[in-house]
């Protein structure tokens, strides 16, 4: 009885490890600015139009000048989500 638990055991281990390696897509080899769907305080980088140049300092949700990187290919496929390249930040 034993030896078919163990087996059993075994068989569920080696199945539930190849269910979640096909569950999890390859890491992304490129990406792409997606601007208008960071949340406060969630942006990657800089804003678009140069009103600060460091990640976090988002004010409000879904800004069009706040972005973060997805995977290419995939802003296009977000609600608001809009590819954009970012703009030096204002010098004060």
């Amino acid at each position: 009885m034993k030896a078919s638990v163990l087996t059993t055991l075994a068989g569920v281990a080696a199945l539930t490890g190849s269910v979640s390696v096909q569950a999890v897509p390859d890491q992304p080899t490129h990406w792409e600015k997606c601007a208008g769907i960071a949340k406060a305080g969630q942006n990657d980088c800089g804003a678009l139009d140069g009103t600060h140049n460091c990640a976090g300092q988002a004010t409000r949700d879904n800004d069009d000048n706040e972005w973060v990187y997805v995977p290419k290919g995939t802003c296009k496929k977000i609600t608001g989500g809009k590819v954009a390249k970012i703009k030096p930040a204002k010098k004060s």
